[in-house]
């Protein structure tokens, strides 16, 4: 990309950081028993909500059955709920982990849990323990309403028929249950009725205050009529009475959705969730990314902790939390203008070896989408350092696959490089997939990388982005609809209250669900951006920054700079559970994996991943993960992320790269490009 290609992308951003206020999503709006926020967005405006024609997308690719998941537990008007916090238990019966609490279906009803972490070396663990069991007489149980946050499961009866239904969110710290007829709850856990206080029962279980919110109980039944609503819940060590009767409020009140809108300027990106709950005030809480940094002013809070994997969780009253992160913008390739002649030339003749060495392109999305990837990095890098000859066959190369790649009838031609819709799946899926991208596995790592190719080749060429964007623009929509429609679901991998994405699509796990690369996550969504900005989309521009912010925040929160938990032993977590944090990898036992999986592809995006995080705790991480860099699993990734840690590490950092052997090169990069990133430090 050109210097004032730059500057005018940079324009465009800043304007499109900028939006006319419109919420996501939000069923039940115009039901006046719903408390949706009314109040002004604090920090930047909501921003204009991306509105593709979905379904004239869907239809420009072959409709085909290619996906491999479980039956799903919806009913017929939820899409398959993939990639979300809960989706173990939409198409199993694995614990799910909403913070603070835990829950998981049972033969008549569910059990509750308050997961506590403990650490050892590698592992810090906090599973389901069930403190409460709940039966209602249930036999089977269908997601009856969904969204990124929010889950209600109706409980049915042998014939089918609705006893109630069971609302739980992230972030909330009660569960309810809303009956749909007479009928009678029962709750075992050993608690008792009190007559003084805002809740009807309460007791401890192993350690925890619990109480339930009822029109009664007797000796742990509640009889409750059609309309009626139960709601339980866990009092943070020494809860206060504000804190009492906020989660007995509460509790009376189940959410039914959580409605998402974002706003981001040249500062801040600001998260909003509003907890659309029936009839009255709900509660909160605020998970450590939402505290970090600066924070817009909060009314209602600091009511009590809950113990989590993370951190502490905030107990705050209300239904609307807000929460900001450092503006991320686009980034395309490490910007060299103000490298040494020195530099310039080294990055060139690696350049040249890099050019020549480029293999044949994969045809999976996952090492496809990376080789393309590599590809145009080299090409964009290899233009702005005045080698445009010598990258002009690979951009031509480059171009004419992704060209393939996009064609969207290209499966009704071959069974390769092409993209059908699944209408079961509801879910758009490459054919020859990998790691599990046919389960729903990873869709924002793969397609991340093409959308990065693609913006990166197309950012001067409104003809080439004419001819990629039916193709790149489903693919975005699949990873990141603004809003649910009948083909594909809101945001899919991404989870507005967690601040990061989830890779499984099924989630088979007793400890939730995982993302173990929090570094091609956020590149999905600076690809995202990127096409955005070759696409000319300023609406989509401004979500992918929201995304990249966001997801950024939440990586150093979670996983480059996690809060230390006693008896853990290391300096990052590479795997991120619901219910676990773990120091290692999917792939391999290597330290250099286990860190590289959180830098890769080490592009100008991931420097976020390091802002404000102490040096010496980078330092102590490449230490760890094998500081001279030659580990054949990611060594590169490891050098070009101990160049963030200040000037003295850059040199090293660089004087390394150019002696490490070609196999300690991911390839997903290229030396020149690790050797671009540590000049443009």
């Amino acid at each position: 990309m050109t210097r004032r290609a730059w500057l005018v992308s940079a324009v465009v951003v800043l304007a499109a950081l900028v939006g006319v206020a419109v919420a996501y999503a939000a069923a039940g709006r115009d039901d006046p028993s719903t408390t949706p926020s009314v109040a002004a967005p604090v920090g930047p405006h909501d921003a204009r909500v991306p509105e593709p024609d979905v379904a004239a997308l869907v239809a420009q690719v072959p409709a085909r059955q290619v996906a491999t998941l479980p039956d799903a537990r919806v009913d017929d008007a939820v899409l398959p709920q993939t990639n979300r916090w809960y989706s173990g238990l939409v198409f199993g019966d694995q614990p799910v982990f909403a913070q603070p609490l835990s829950f998981q279906l049972t033969a008549s009803g569910f059990t509750l849990g308050l997961p506590r972490p403990v650490g050892t070396a590698t592992t810090v663990a906090a599973p389901h323990v069930p403190a409460l069991t709940v039966d209602v007489g249930a036999t089977r149980a269908v997601v009856s309403a969904a969204d990124p946050v929010a889950v209600t499961l109706a409980l049915l009866d042998d014939r089918g028929e609705v006893l109630g239904h069971v609302a739980l969110a992230e972030g909330s710290p009660v569960v309810t249950f809303t009956a749909a007829r007479d009928l009678t709850v029962r709750t075992e856990g050993g608690l008792s009725a009190t007559p003084d206080g805002p809740s009807t029962a309460r007791g401890e279980v192993g350690g925890t205050d619990w109480a339930v919110q009822a029109p009664s109980f007797d000796a742990g039944a509640t009889a409750v009529a059609a309309g009626e609503v139960v709601g339980w819940y866990a009092l943070p060590a020494d809860a206060t009475s504000a804190a009492e009767r906020a989660l007995a409020d509460a509790a009376q009140h189940p959410v039914q959705g959580v409605d998402v809108t974002y706003g981001v300027d040249e500062r801040v990106a600001r998260t909003t969730l509003t907890y659309r709950t029936a009839g009255g005030d709900g509660a909160y809480v605020l998970a450590p990314h939402h505290r970090a940094g600066d924070q817009p002013e909060r009314d209602g809070c600091g009511l009590g902790e809950y113990a989590s994997l993370g951190g502490p969780l905030e107990l705050c009253a209300g239904s609307r939390l807000d929460a900001f992160a450092p503006t991320v913008e686009p980034a395309p390739v490490p910007d060299v203008a103000d490298a040494s002649s020195h530099e310039r030339q080294a990055i060139l003749t690696a350049l040249a070896d890099d050019v020549a060495s480029t293999p044949d392109f994969p045809s999976d999305t996952y090492f496809g989408g990376k080789a393309l990837f590599r590809a145009a990095t080299l090409v964009v890098l290899g233009e702005q350092l005045g080698a445009t000859d010598q990258v002009a066959d690979l951009r031509t190369r480059t171009e004419d696959a992704l060209r393939e790649w996009t064609q969207p009838d290209g499966c009704g031609q071959r069974e390769a490089r092409c993209f059908v819709y699944d209408p079961d799946a509801r879910s758009v899926i490459g054919l020859t997939p990998s790691f599990g991208s046919d389960e729903l596995n990873d869709h924002h790592f793969h397609y991340g990388y093409l959308l990065a190719a693609g913006g990166l080749l197309a950012a001067d060429d409104p003809a080439l982005a004419d001819d990629l964007a039916p193709v790149l623009d489903l693919l975005a929509t699949d990873v990141a609809a603004g809003t649910a429609s009948d083909d594909l679901p809101q945001l899919r991998t991404f989870d507005p209250y967690s601040g990061h994405s989830w890779a499984s699509g099924s989630a088979p796990f007793a400890d939730g669900n995982n993302q173990e690369s929090s570094s091609e996550a956020v590149n999905a969504w600076n690809g995202l951006g990127l096409w955005a900005q070759a696409s000319g989309q300023d609406d989509l521009l401004a979500q992918a920054t929201w995304l990249a912010s966001t997801e950024s925040a939440a990586a150093r929160t979670y996983w480059t700079a996690p809060a230390p938990v006693p008896g853990f032993e290391h300096e990052i977590v590479s795997l991120v559970w619901g219910g676990k944090r773990d120091y290692a990898t999917w792939f391999s036992p290597e330290p250099s994996a286990i860190l590289g999986i959180q830098l890769i592809p080490m592009g100008p995006a991931q420097a976020a991943l390091a802002e404000g995080v102490d040096p010496q705790r980078i330092r102590h991480a490449v230490v760890e993960a094998g500081a001279d860099g030659t580990a054949p699993t990611f060594g590169g990734y490891v050098l070009a992320y101990l160049a963030l840690a200040g000037d003295d590490d850059a040199a090293e950092a660089w004087e390394r790269l150019l002696a490490i052997p070609a196999d300690a090169v991911d390839d997903g990069t290229s030396r020149a490009a690790l050797l671009a990133f540590v000049a443009a430090r």
